[in-house]
């Protein structure tokens, strides 16, 4: 191969960079049509493209390419050209080039920065059209093109002599001159060598020569175009882009802050984010830490432009990377940003520190974020700007770097609820008392203040938006804000909310009813980071899932809930919660997940079951929610994970049928067997202590009992109210065996876990005594029995079997 790189006689083989080039080079320049050319061109050039095709060896074939270079840069070619160009060159040469200069030798007859020129000029120029972008023989040449702007040029013992002899010359030189300095790889010992190097000699540890800018830039121009393709991040990413760029960016390697960082960038903004940092962590912190440190020492003008491209270079706040020198950059970044935020900023210089402040919250929330004092000022300032924008008069339009703003005061407004709204159904003001790491609690008030003023704003933009916005990605981000307040806060703009709510619900109806791959479905799909992020299977679902937390809270109250049942939201619920349990119902031992929104949307269902009875026994919905209860509750109780959605569902299908007209028949086939899998839950819950001591929880129910204990306390109650309706349902406490079971638990136990566990199952056998002679005589046989047992300390239950 290297014998057929000899040097053309009389045809020069420097490298030729001019404005058309370098714009080539940006990018910015698409390639010209034909008829930009002059006919005298176009003849030269046709001339050219047959001595091209006719060319005998590799000389003729650089003469040709040279004079096509000199004729018309590439980005004056169109793609028919560059076609008829790839024809008869191809890929080999340029590759043949690249590696002969790489692994150096004389017989060339060319120097290797020369060789390199040419062969990255001709990349460069093939890799303008997208086809030959993808070609597999040019993503084979990205190693090498990423090992030269990671350690430059290698050159021989005796052109190393010879660079040291003529340094002083070189540096007086032009920066686009060649072979300016010598340098060694100065990579991190032990550093793993990234997969796919070009093994540029770095066992030898050979002295380098700086690429002149002009090549790095075609080098760039390769990468770049690959990273805009639809594979081209996955293709950069196991070609070993990454690790490379950020050495060449901490060596200060030709253009690597010009371009290198850009082209991290945008890889690192695409959806290989979350595999890059996983693959390359120790590369990404150490260029992360050095940003960091170049922010710091950077002047203010140059800080301010700075926070627009920085968060592309923290790691996504979903991974695994929590270590100690990440959160000293973090807190690196945080004091050089506090004085921003606390300075005068324009409106766009506000947003882009904003944008900055609201991702490093999202990566290592308020810790590191300063004192109590300045994190309030953060809230205030983030609230102001929503409430200056969002307040404008109806029809204002809100431009991109607006929206881009607002959506990261929502996630630091949303940031702060978490610490600062007091949970509880209606928290007073006294009780507001946790607040942002050490905030007072005046503090704390004026950040839930500065809250509600800005959630105001928002409402008032949200009753501003008809369907023909509902696709839109920034009212998905302003929906989806007001729906984390509303999970937190529920007493303020009561009456604000529930004059929103038909916008709400409609919303929510809207993407249920969303085909695929339409609307914000299909942004949101372009907008994955990650594979474990929700965006990355998104449905027209997620957007109820963010509101049901609200719902829950909504529907427990008289005045919003009137307002949801006339927007026939226990429909929808019902909906949702039926389609999620057709997906759970597929799944099996370890591949099933717990699903929390269909936790809430029963809850939710819940809520209306008990304060709307005539409600329940009308609407068509619950008759369906009845049939698929009955027909989920048995597979749940085999599906350890899903013990809170069973709670859920043994306790709402409870509370339906109390409100079941009475009937003298025998239960109806579908309702035994949901009663059967009602008892045998309930029963579940407790088992008997040591030696007649305190009864226990089961070992299934003991690690989520916190959240399960009102369900299960609920749902004796309602199995006392079944009974009462349905008095046939006691044949079944008798011969399923519960009502046994339940009093030799209380016989052997000296009581429940707590007094309210033993309230609610006292309530449950008294309305089963009250109904069933039977009972009654089996309840009053071991009562007398049983001695200083739990079930002797039931006085109600006593009373009633003296009637």
């Amino acid at each position: 191969m290297a014998e057929s790189l000899v040097s053309p006689e009389g045809v020069s083989t420097q490298h030729h960079s001019n404005s058309e080039e370098q714009s080539e080079a940006d990018g910015s320049s698409p390639p010209l049509e034909p008829n930009s050319l002059s006919a005298a061109q176009r003849e030269v050039l046709e001339r050219c493209l047959h001595a091209l095709t006719h060319a005998k060896n590799d000389s003729h074939i650089l003469a040709a390419l040279l004079l096509i270079t000199r004729l018309c840069p590439a980005s004056q070619l169109d793609r028919v050209t560059l076609h008829r160009v790839f024809e008869a060159v191809g890929f080999n040469l340029p590759a043949r080039l690249l590696v002969t200069a790489v692994r150096g030798g004389e017989s060339s007859g060319l120097p290797p920065e020369e060789l390199l020129s040419l062969g990255t000029a001709l990349l460069a120029a093939l890799s303008t059209d997208p086809d030959m972008a993808t070609h597999p023989q040019l993503l084979s040449t990205i190693p090498l093109l990423l090992g030269l702007l990671e350690s430059g040029i290698p050159v021989s013992q005796k052109q190393a002599q010879h660079t040291t002899v003529s340094q002083s010359t070189c540096s007086d030189s032009s920066p686009n001159t060649n072979a300016c300095s010598t340098q060694t790889d100065q990579s991190t010992p032990g550093e793993e060598e990234p997969k796919g190097s070009s093994g540029l000699g770095r066992e030898d540890e050979p002295a380098v020569c700086k690429l002149d800018e002009a090549l790095a830039a075609d080098c760039y121009q390769v990468l770049t175009t690959v990273c805009s393709l639809s594979r081209g991040p996955d293709q950069l990413l196991a070609r070993g882009t990454i690790p490379a760029l950020c050495r060449a960016v901490l060596k200060k390697q030709t253009l690597s802050h010009e371009k290198g960082l850009l082209l991290l960038g945008n890889l690192l903004s695409s959806s290989i984010r979350q595999r890059a940092w996983s693959k390359h962590p120790s590369e990404l912190l150490s260029l992360l830490a050095s940003i960091s440190q170049n922010f710091s020492q950077a002047p203010e003008k140059d800080r301010l432009e700075m926070c627009s491209w920085i968060p592309q270079f923290l790691p996504p706040p979903e991974s695994e990377l929590q270590s100690q020198e990440l959160q000293g950059v973090v807190c690196s970044l945080w004091a050089t940003l506090c004085p921003m935020v606390q300075g005068k900023l324009g409106i766009d210089q506000l947003g882009n520190v904003l944008v900055l402040s609201a991702c490093l919250l999202d990566l290592s929330g308020w810790e590191p974020a300063g004192s109590p004092k300045f994190c309030c000022l953060l809230v205030n300032r983030a609230c102001v700007e929503v409430r200056m924008v969002l307040e404008e008069p109806p029809g204002t339009q809100l431009s991109a770097q607006q929206q881009h703003t607002l959506t990261a005061c929502y996630r630091i407004m949303e940031a702060a609820m978490e610490q600062a709204c007091c949970g509880g159904t209606n928290p007073s003001p006294a009780q507001s008392e946790t607040a942002i790491a050490g905030l007072s609690l005046q503090q704390s008030r004026q950040v839930l203040g500065a809250l509600e003023e800005a959630y105001s704003a928002v409402i008032y933009y949200l009753q501003q938006m008809d369907p023909s916005h509902y696709d839109e990605p920034f009212l998905f981000a302003t929906f989806r804000s007001l729906c984390a307040w509303l999970a937190e806060e529920t007493s303020c703009l009561k009456e604000e909310v529930s004059a929103l709510l038909p916008f709400l619900i409609g919303y929510a109806k809207h993407h249920l009813q969303e085909r695929k791959g339409k609307g914000l479905s299909e942004w949101m799909s372009t907008m994955s980071v990650s594979d474990c992020s929700q965006a990355g299977t998104w449905t027209g679902e997620n957007v109820l899932r963010y509101l049901l937390p609200a719902l829950c809270h909504l529907s427990a109250e008289d005045g919003p809930r009137k307002v949801l049942l006339s927007l026939d939201t226990p429909a929808m619920l019902v909906h949702f919660l039926s389609r999620g349990w057709g997906v759970l119902r597929t799944q099996s031992g370890k591949t099933v997940n717990r699903d929390p929104g269909l936790e809430t949307a029963c809850s939710a269902l819940l809520n209306f079951t008990v304060t709307e009875p005539d409600r329940v026994r009308t609407d068509a919905c619950f008759a369906s929610l009845e049939a698929m209860l009955s027909e989920a509750l048995p597979v749940l109780l085999h599906k350890s994970r899903l013990l809170v959605l069973a709670a859920n569902c043994c306790t709402l299908g409870l509370m339906i049928g109390r409100l079941k007209p009475a009937f003298t028949g025998p239960v109806e086939s579908s309702q035994r067997r949901f009663f059967s899998c009602a008892l045998r839950f309930l029963l579940g819950a407790l088992q008997a202590g040591d030696a007649g001591g305190q009864a226990r929880l089961s070992p299934l129910w003991e690690p989520c009992w916190e959240e399960v204990n009102e369900l299960w306390r609920l749902g004796l109650q309602a199995l006392a109210g079944c009974v009462n309706a349905q008095p046939s349902i006691t044949t079944l406490v008798r011969e399923e065996g519960w009502l046994q079971s339940i009093l030799s638990l209380l016989e052997s136990s000296s009581g429940l876990p707590d007094p309210h566990s033993q309230q609610a199952l006292e309530e449950a056998l008294c309305g089963i005594a009250r109904q069933c002679p039977f009972c009654r005589q089996d309840i009053s046989e071991s009562m007398k029995r049983g001695g200083r047992g739990s079930l002797h300390g039931m006085a109600q239950l006593r009373n009633v079997l003296k009637d």
